[in-house]
């Protein structure tokens, strides 16, 4: 157990080093200005993280613990056929990167999943604080993918850590206001989600915002037709309609979002869409 809480401690350090590090970057090359939305969303958008944190310190030692029980067993799809383990880390970032895509699609699909990963989507600025602004029971449904393929697969503790940890700065730089040339965002679409194809997703109009699913890889968005092209996100206005509301964007107003109605689209002082 100690082993498990000293590599989450250092799993946190490294991502709130990232975190600062693309915090810099956007004060130097931003996409978009900063506005009043970007101020106001800094202090729930630190306090969801800091609670992400918490709670997904449990769910990876669940996961890591059945990972080891497995292997040790002999158990998973992996643990019975001889593979390089070079081939079986990628066969595991493909598989679990899959199983986020798929989960990620049921999460706006599913009423009872849309309700806790609105919190998520209702950020009317998107910056690297936006990464891990979400709800525990968004955590929750998200684990339950990725654990279940996880022991299909019979993945390595080692194989799980590796995409955890790239998925986790893949997030950062997906979600980061920073502003990269066109060409390069276009190129780097036929591989990844960042810089700007996870941004389409979080646009107001659902046609962009069911779009873009994926994690690691846009190669899921292209093979099931739910890809828009990159360039979209550079211009398009984040949130969701009916959740400006500053009552609504506090960090207990988020945690309990959930359990509320999808509301109205009540007035705000604040301004919603991003200075080009």
């Amino acid at each position: 157990m100690s082993d498990v809480a000293g590599n989450a401690a250092s799993t946190i350090g490294l991502i709130l080093l990232a975190m600062a590090f693309v915090a810099v970057l956007e004060t130097v090359i931003p996409l978009h200005a900063r506005n009043a939305w970007h101020r106001t969303h800094l202090k729930p958008n630190l306090a969801l993280t800091a609670v992400t944190f918490f709670t997904n310190v449990f769910l990876n030692a669940a996961v890591l613990f059945t990972l080891a029980y497995l292997e040790k067993r002999d158990w998973g799809l992996l643990n019975v056929v001889a593979l390089e383990p070079a081939l079986a880390i990628a066969i595991v970032v493909l598989g679990l990167d899959f199983a986020f895509y798929a989960a990620h699609v049921a999460m706006h699909k599913v009423p009872l999943f849309w309700r806790f990963h609105r919190v998520h989507h209702s950020d009317p600025a998107l910056d690297v604080t936006t990464t891990i602004r979400q709800h525990p029971g968004e955590g929750i449904i998200r684990y339950v993918a990725i654990y279940l393929t996880a022991a299909v697969l019979g993945a390595s503790v080692t194989a799980f850590a590796v995409y955890r940890t790239a998925s986790a700065l893949n997030g950062l730089l997906e979600h980061a206001n920073i502003e990269f040339p066109r060409w390069l965002d276009t190129s780097l679409s036929w591989v990844t989600t960042w810089p700007n194809v996870h941004k389409v997703h979080h646009s107001r109009k659902s046609s962009e915002s069911n779009t873009n699913y994926g994690n690691l890889f846009s190669w899921w968005d292209r093979l099931f037709s739910t890809f828009t092209p990159a360039h979209h996100g550079a211009v398009v206005s984040f949130g969701l309609d009916g959740h400006d509301h500053p009552a609504r964007q506090t960090t207990a107003g988020l945690l309990a979002l959930p359990f509320g109605d999808a509301g109205s689209n009540e007035a705000s002082s604040l301004e919603v869409s991003p200075e080009r």
